[in-house]
């Protein structure tokens, strides 16, 4: 009897386990430096994957998506024994895998789909639909310039797509760095995992992630 009901509970916690890593709640680590200071390297992140398949994405959101193409570099990883492919699926089911990491990013939502997204005004703000963002409560810059970039442009951003930037502006891979592969620099959004809402770990980091509405709460919608 004690046996059967310790299987029922396993099983029921695995599927419990399954069923929230796959329609709620999914944990990322940090892999770089590109959204500091907001988050640092091997910070952990849940993310909320209501976003946007049933919640819309806002402009400020930090959202986890898969490459969109030549993005990233890294090799494939390694084939698995079957002992190991058993132990990767377990760790999948409950939410504390990363092998599916090595092709995802993170990064902040600047520019929404129909968005007109410049950069830099006389001040070096970046602007999206005409209005200037100020950007200090989160953007880390180089210590030789106020330009939030160091990179000019002037983007449309594609129906179905998003302009995306990462905090740390001048050691951040992100839109800018791809206008000339075939994603022109925007992520789709069917490639959006999902946005982070909290930093997990470790527990001195502990924090709510903003979609800093102060910054982003007076740009009109696109055109």
């Amino acid at each position: 009897m004690f046996l059967r009901d310790l299987i029922v509970i396993v099983l029921v916690a695995v599927l419990a386990s399954f069923l929230i890593k796959t329609f709620l709640v999914r944990s990322f680590y940090i892999p770089s430096g590109s959204m500091e200071a907001t988050l640092q390297v091997n910070d952990r992140v849940l993310v909320d994957e209501l976003v946007p398949r049933l919640i819309p994405l806002r402009r400020g959101d930090v959202i986890v998506f898969k490459d969109p193409g030549e993005w990233l570099n890294n090799p494939p990883p390694a084939p698995l024994s079957p002992v190991g492919a058993v132990g990767e699926w377990v760790l999948s089911v409950v939410g504390l895998s990363t092998r599916d990491q090595d092709d995802h990013l993170i990064k902040r939502v600047i520019g929404l789909p129909g968005d007109h997204v410049e950069c830099c005004n006389a001040l070096g703000q970046m602007s999206v639909n005409g209005t200037p963002l100020d950007e200090q409560p989160y953007v880390q810059l180089s210590p030789a310039t106020t330009a939030v970039s160091g990179q000019p442009f002037d983007v449309t951003v594609h129906k179905g797509h998003l302009w995306v930037m990462g905090d740390n502006r001048y050691r951040s891979s992100d839109s800018r760095a791809h206008l000339t592969t075939a994603s022109h620099g925007q992520v789709p959004v069917s490639d959006v995992v999902g946005r982070a809402f909290v930093i997990s770990w470790p527990v001195t980091r502990w924090s709510v992630l903003s979609d800093q509405p102060d910054t982003f709460g007076g740009v009109p919608a696109a055109r």
